[in-house]
């Protein structure tokens, strides 16, 4: 198997020592570095890395450390290390605006299990995962290009959006339901206290509802703080939708209650599954001109889109005056990126890969 470099994981927890099983499948020398040496030796023992402690010129540091200690890791590791740095952090515009470095790329993936810890990681974690990238103005178009190729090597499809965007989304979609399935399970539970049966008649969609809240609670307080604007909004709009739900309920609304579940059976229906893959092909090279943010600027407008970039590089000219972003995505979605692209001054030109 080819060596396509040397790697630290910091913090070998599930994601961290899922991130480090993945990347030794595809043949990456891993590095283990924890606060606690025991857990860097138990990675090793685990085939989540070959040996413990900091490679000093490591081509990629991935920070899986809790969130509250991502950024001033981050900053270490750009300090002592030569090679890119990115994180596995759920959120992600407190870290993007603590960590300014041209090496770094912040990410989040969307992946985890009931296991928790180490024992819960292995190799396949990521495959048909979404992993967010958040590139922003102070990224290197190369750096960002090449943590993309290696996310996409681990079988996960990459999303890029703004860190601020990333927090309101995933406050929606994780951070709040979390909590809400927190909130049930614990109201369930007083309530067992003197309906002993009702844990025991709990049905398989309550089950399923809460499943979420059997995840490790001590990361939780950092994710809810350094995410708390974006979470106090979905709440409000949420306690707002319940109080909504009460008065149809109250009113025998049946008419404004039916429509509120029709509506919620549809758009649940209609719930993405995961990219579809084409062997139907297109490659848009995109001009852009030497100045910071080009590529985070594309790739985000992308996401905007909802257009799945398959692969992605940049070649700079000779001269220095600019380059070409290339982007390979499918034939039925060419038409979208490309009318997005020149809407705000882009000028790009495509060919078929058939």
């Amino acid at each position: 198997m080819s060596n396509p470099g040397r790697a630290n994981v910091v913090g070998v927890g599930l994601i961290g020592g899922s991130v480090g099983m993945a990347l030794r499948e595809q043949g990456w020398h891993v590095s283990a570095v924890d606060l606690s040496e025991s857990a860097a030796q138990a990675a090793v023992e685990a085939g989540a890395a070959d040996v413990t402690g900091l490679d000093f010129e490591a081509d990629l540091s991935v920070v899986a450390t809790p969130v509250g200690a991502i950024a001033v890791t981050a900053l270490e590791l750009l300090e002592t290390t030569t090679g890119l740095v990115t994180d596995v952090g759920s959120t992600k515009l407190d870290i993007n605006r603590a960590v300014h470095n041209p090496r770094f790329v912040g990410g989040h993936p969307m992946a985890g299990s009931e296991q928790d810890g180490l024992i819960g990681a292995h190799a396949g974690m990521f495959n048909g995962a979404t992993w967010v990238l958040t590139p922003d103005e102070e990224t290197d178009e190369a750096a960002f290009a090449k943590v993309r190729s290696i996310v996409r090597s681990l079988g996960a499809e990459v999303l890029a959006l703004p860190a601020r965007t990333h927090d309101q989304l995933v406050a929606q979609v994780s951070h709040v339901p979390h909590l809400t399935a927190a909130a049930l399970m614990v109201l369930a539970d007083e309530s067992s206290v003197e309906h002993r049966a009702l844990l025991r008649l709990a049905a398989g969609g309550f089950r399923d509802m809460t499943r979420i809240s059997a995840g490790r609670p001590s990361i939780w307080p950092d994710i809810c703080f350094a995410n708390k604007t974006a979470i106090s909004i979905t709440l409000d709009r949420l306690i707002q939708q319940l109080g909504t739900l009460k008065e149809q309920v109250q009113s025998h609304d049946a008419d404004g209650l039916l429509s509120l579940l029709n509506k919620a059976q549809v758009a649940r229906v209609n719930l993405p599954t995961g990219f579809s893959r084409s062997d139907n092909l297109v490659e848009v090279s995109v001009p852009v001109k030497d100045e910071p943010g080009q590529i985070a600027a594309v790739a985000t407008m992308a996401t905007e889109l909802d257009v799945n970039i398959l692969d992605l590089e940049m070649t700079h000219s000779a001269e220095g005056k600019g380059g070409i972003m290339v982007l390979v995505v499918d034939a039925e979605q060419v038409e979208r990126l490309i009318g997005g692209l020149m809407a705000v001054g882009y000028r790009p030109h495509q060919r078929s890969l058939n």
